[in-house]
């Protein structure tokens, strides 16, 4: 069953059920940038919200698109629940009061039914992210606190932990581009393409791929250093983030000293 032929069971499924008031598309269906690898994205509307019965009821709509095998029941969040059928198509639904519908927005659903008229009561537009310096601050530390354990992974010869470590590296400078672009609706990383900007795409392209050796291990973290920190510094001026210079000052040091290590860019006035 494709997307839509599942769209249109679950719809029907449920439309009549007294105890479910609404149903919208979410996620890239809702925001109109859906594609045939995308999954479904659901909000359900009942007064008593994520019950054990509104659940059966939807899991007797999803059992109509197809045969179930994986069934997560509020596992990942409390009023989440995921499915994949045979044919591998995803289904996501979340489940609120009508009172908890304040985070949503009419650009970020579609309307599938709307029994109590709630679609009109919502802001119309989805506002861009607002800057949060007290988490980019986090991020920053955090990138260099992995950056500062390279001496622990090629003191123990952990170069398969050290790979491990460039992924961490490689999931901040991610996030820190797409939070210079301050894309509206951000979706999930399967979306990355759109997230980010030609450029961006091109400085992750041209960064190595980590290998389990010392020397493959230690320049893929280098290289990802030069990519992020500059970058997180011209960005954290902008938000007007204390940067953490001591911390920074301290791990370079450290690397320095034990792996004879550089800073692969500048300094702090190297931003570009």
């Amino acid at each position: 069953m494709d997307q839509q032929q599942a769209i249109d069971t679950l719809t029907s499924a449920l439309k009549e059920k007294p105890a479910i008031r609404a149903l919208f598309l979410s996620g890239s269906h809702g925001t109109g940038f859906a594609d045939r690898f995308s999954d479904v994205d659901l909000v359900l509307i009942a007064p008593e919200g994520a019950t054990d019965e509104i659940v059966a009821l939807w899991r007797e709509a999803v059992e109509q698109t197809g045969e179930i095998v994986l069934w997560w029941d509020r596992n990942v969040r409390p009023l989440l629940v995921n499915a994949i059928t045979a044919d591998w198509l995803r289904i996501d639904l979340v489940i609120l009061k009508p009172d908890q519908m304040g985070g949503q927005r009419q650009d970020g659903l579609k309307v599938l039914f709307d029994h109590d008229g709630l679609y009109p009561t919502l802001p119309e537009v989805t506002p861009r992210p607002v800057p949060d310096p007290k988490h980019m601050r986090y991020q920053i530390e955090e990138f260099i606190r992995i950056l500062g354990l390279l001496p622990l992974a090629v003191g123990r010869q952990e170069y398969l932990n050290g790979v491990l470590g460039v992924f961490h590296l490689r999931n901040k400078l991610v996030d820190l581009m797409i939070a210079e672009t301050g894309i509206r609706h951000r979706g999930g990383l399967l979306h990355l393409n759109r997230l980010i900007t030609e450029e961006q795409k091109q400085a992750l392209a041209a960064l190595p791929a980590p290998e389990a050796t010392q020397d493959r291990m230690v320049a893929a973290h280098l290289a990802y250093a030069a990519a992020y920190l500059p970058r997180a510094r011209r960005l954290a001026r902008i938000w007007g983030v204390d940067w953490p210079e001591r911390f920074e000052e301290v791990t370079w040091a450290r690397l320095a000293e034990t792996l004879k290590i550089d800073r692969p860019y500048g300094g702090p006035n190297d931003t570009d």
